[in-house]
């Protein structure tokens, strides 16, 4: 992802699952019964834990259980869970004000209880106009529909200060013992509700209005060049979004296919089989982006992809960034048929070339053909890159074909990058030199892999779900190992279930597993210094106890392999609270390097004859879009640095006409 699609993603970390509703209101009562001590001066401090609980407790308690059913009555999808954690909050705006209020009348002489009385005004307005901004957001109703569950918590507060200040008594209405009994309480209030006069209720309405209003106008604001752009509400992005992360639910894909764009994108599935002509591995690789977080769009793909396959998967990650996210899980569907397509159309055969590498600037390819077929692994370790643009995997893969290979699977490593440090994260893009590197190491490795000579070829393969979970980096397809042997040379490919690599450990596996310190390579592919660009023959490498080969190099371990390349899936569920999270960043490197040692002794144990084919299919999905990726992230990032300033002079400007409101009334 770019620096500016990091900054929205790293925004998930002020997200947090919204607690149960009945915690939240026991909360509330503890806070209003705390407040009810400082706001009230009764003989006992049980009395004015009691009025503190029933005069700011009730409202509160009344919100988290009213709004809900409301809200779904006219058609909005308010949670109770969300509904009691909005009313808490709104709770805790009425404490501070009146505590302010009382402080400030407390240190000066010329402010008396109706200063109190005319903040605690302002601060039930400012409850209202909370929670229509977020009724708004979360249930996408209009301003005056919305208006109505958000007004239940200041209405039910302006109910019992009706009730219990003794309003009655200053509205010359004909009563009854009835009305009496259920509209005239002051008796049972405590003395400083007394102050409550029937303008107060009046302006109150009147700073509901205004308040609302505001809220309104900063909505209309900050959504223009939302709907502008891209045609939708910004509200529908908050929604969905706070939607997914804290409380799971699928409202943002709704949102993505509201953006979404109708792409052709490759499906291509190299498989091996047995010599009873049973599944041993597959590959596969839809030219999509797995994004973008969570499970949300193709955020799981790998895992989806894993469960379809009868052997072994290895679902890498595809030259494409996040303009090719899916807009929801439903369209992996599209894919996974696409893929059984690619699957029954394969023709198979039992040769295979040795592995060539070619290196070109910074773009390294590793390529093995089968039968007029190759696969090609691409990566710019050591230095940074992050996602190669779906048009640039498209151009390598045809300078691949224009060289004499028929059908070529073009893997984007992603496996060597610096999190989201630095406005340039390594995008590889039309026009980069690195994209004119990768076409011309893609061309020549379909060259050399042309004129190959083909033996037959013997694969084994091993996986560990491991102990590792998503918030380590790993997702849950672990680690996996294919070994490939062709006549006497090897090739291993390592496929870790994450999102891309911390600098320096791809090397370092590859040098562990070949022996080499790989990346010195000239640009015909051979190892600079050596004629034949391998290390001694390590073919009678054997496993140990714990499966790992026995050493002759530096720390007594035989190379296991004569090329190796690292790749990782770009699973996204590893993304769902953080937008930076490596493999390696909160994994120990040494464990890692075990589990591969392992894990390629057990492959190298299992290999056996296998027969390969590959075939390709197109999928017509719904994708994020040209540019719509970065166009959503930078507009939310402008309301976010913009929104608080707009905001603020919102507020501003509503508290002004507060003031005005107040001395026209009481002049």
């Amino acid at each position: 992802m770019t620096a500016t699609q990091g900054d929205l993603a790293s925004l998930s970390r002020y997200i947090f699952r919204a607690p149960r509703w009945y915690a939240s209101v026991g909360f509330a009562l503890v806070v209003a019964a705390v407040a009810g001590v400082g706001a009230f001066d009764s003989r006992f401090v049980l009395e004015d834990m009691w009025q503190g609980v029933f005069f700011i407790g009730v409202p509160t308690v009344v919100a988290s259980l009213l709004t809900t059913p409301v809200d779904r009555w006219l058609g909005g999808q308010l949670t109770y869970n969300r509904s009691s954690l909005l009313a808490l909050t709104c709770e805790g705006i009425i404490v501070a004000v009146i505590a302010a209020a009382g402080t400030a009348s407390v240190l000066s002489s010329n402010l008396d209880q109706q200063f109190v009385f005319d903040a605690l005004i302002v601060g039930l307005a400012s409850v209202f106009a909370v929670r229509l901004l977020v009724v708004m957001a979360v249930s996408g109703q209009s301003p005056p529909v919305a208006a109505i569950p958000a007004s239940i918590q200041t209405a039910t507060a302006a109910v019992l200060f009706f009730i219990y200040g003794g309003t009655m008594r200053y509205l010359e209405v004909g009563g009854g013992p009835l009305v009496d009994v259920l509209l005239m309480r002051s008796s049972e209030a405590p003395p400083e509700i007394g102050a409550i006069v029937p303008v107060d209720f009046a302006l109150l309405a009147i700073m509901c209005a205004l308040y609302g209003v505001a809220v309104w106008v900063f909505v209309e604001f900050i959504d223009r060049p939302w709907k502008r752009s891209l045609d939708v509400s910004v509200l529908d992005f908050v929604r969905g979004f706070i939607g997914h992360i804290a409380e799971g639910t699928r409202e943002l894909e709704d949102f993505f296919e509201d953006i979404g764009e109708e792409a052709v994108v490759p499906v291509t599935v190299l498989s091996f089989r047995d010599e009873e002509e049973n599944e041993k591995a597959r590959f596969v690789l839809p030219m999509i982006h797995p994004g973008p977080m969570g499970e949300i769009g193709g955020g799981n793909l790998p895992k989806r992809v894993a469960l379809e396959a009868d052997g072994v998967a290895f679902p890498p990650h595809a030259t494409a960034g996040h303009d090719f996210n899916l807009v929801t899980e439903r369209e992996v569907d599209t894919l996974l048929e696409t893929v059984r397509d690619a699957y029954e159309s394969i023709e198979y055969h039992d040769t295979a070339t040795r592995s060539v590498r070619v290196q070109e600037g910074d773009a390294k390819v590793i390529g093995q053909g089968f039968g007029d077929d190759a696969l090609l692994v691409t990566t710019y370790a050591p230095e940074f890159a992050d996602d190669v643009e779906y048009a640039v995997g498209l151009s390598a893969a045809a300078e691949a074909r224009s060289a004499g290979v028929e059908d070529v699977m073009l893997v984007d490593a992603h496996n060597c990058n610096n999190g989201l440090q630095g406005p340039d994260l390594g995008h590889v893009y039309p026009g980069s030199e690195r994209s004119f590197d990768t076409m011309q190491a893609a061309g020549e490795a379909g060259d050399r892999l042309a004129d190959a000579e083909q033996a037959p070829v013997r694969l084994g393969v091993a996986w560990d779900e491991t102990d590792w979970e998503p918030r380590d980096g790993v997702g849950p397809l672990g680690v996996r190992v294919a070994m490939l042997e062709v006549g006497d040379h090897r090739t291993c490919y390592v496929l870790v279930d994450g999102n891309n690599m911390e600098p320096g450990l791809r090397d370092r596996i590859v040098t562990r597993l070949t022996g080499d310190a790989d990346g010195d390579y000239a640009s015909n592919g051979t190892q600079a210094g050596s004629t034949t660009g391998k290390p001694d023959d390590p073919r009678d490498a054997t496993p140990t106890a714990d499966g790992a080969g026995v050493s002759t190099d530096g720390d007594g371990r035989r190379p296991t392999a004569d090329e190796a390349e690292v790749m990782t899936t770009d699973t996204h569920v590893v993304n769902q609270v953080e937008a930076s999270n490596q493999v390696g960043e909160a994994i120990d490197h040494d464990e890692l390097v075990a589990l591969v040692d392992r894990l390629v002794g057990e492959a190298t144990a299992d290999l056996e004859p296998v027969e390969a084919g590959m075939a390709s299919e197109r999928a017509e999905v719904t994708v994020f879009g040209n540019d719509r990726t970065e166009t959503l992230a930078s507009h939310a990032n402008a309301v976010i640095s913009m929104g608080a300033a707009l905001a603020a002079a919102v507020i501003l400007a509503a508290m002004a006409l507060s003031v005005v409101v107040f001395f026209l009334a009481g002049s």
